[in-house]
């Protein structure tokens, strides 16, 4: 599930395989050799765009992007229920990646920043109140050593949340 985080253009798997493909037809004889590693080359073009389709978000894309104003109009289209869920959990089949350690990881730290700050944010409507910090903790029972480790600016930001 990492690849959705890379920001690879699906379209770029199919000549990818043909262009290994035909450097392997260079290096063989075998036909039988050349075709099974055609067919499983393609099966995982085919696993990783349907990862890539199935795991890029708004908020993936925004991390991407670094952007805390993509980060920001990303969640905002958030059920307020599930507004945390969407930066700290991407799932496609069995696998999930969070996104806000993806950022982290990854150095798009003015997008950890938006995540850190929405996520400490106390929101509510009618019927109850919404604080992401015990989530967040749940999910990343670690994520102030991470963010000490990782991404020292950041800890300010979690603490005065």
């Amino acid at each position: 599930l990492r690849h959705v985080g890379y920001g690879i253009p699906t379209e770029l798997f199919g000549p990818f395989v043909t262009a290994t493909v035909q450097v392997v037809r260079t290096l063989t004889d075998n036909d039988a050799a050349e075709e099974a590693f055609r067919w499983s080359l393609s099966l995982i073009s085919r696993i990783l765009t349907r990862v890539i389709n199935e795991g890029s978000t708004i908020v993936m894309k925004a991390i991407n992007a670094n952007s805390s104003k993509q980060v920001k109009k990303a969640v905002g289209w958030a059920p307020r229920g599930k507004r945390a869920l969407w930066m700290l959990n991407v799932q496609v089949g069995t696998q999930s990646i969070s996104p806000l350690m993806w950022a982290i990881e990854t150095g798009s730290l003015e997008a950890a920043k938006a995540i850190i700050l929405d996520l400490l944010t106390i929101r509510a409507d009618r019927d109850r109140y919404y604080y992401g910090v015990d989530i967040l903790f749940e999910r990343h029972p670690d994520i102030v050593k991470r963010l000490c480790v990782d991404a020292p600016a950041l800890v300010p930001t979690l603490l005065d949340g």
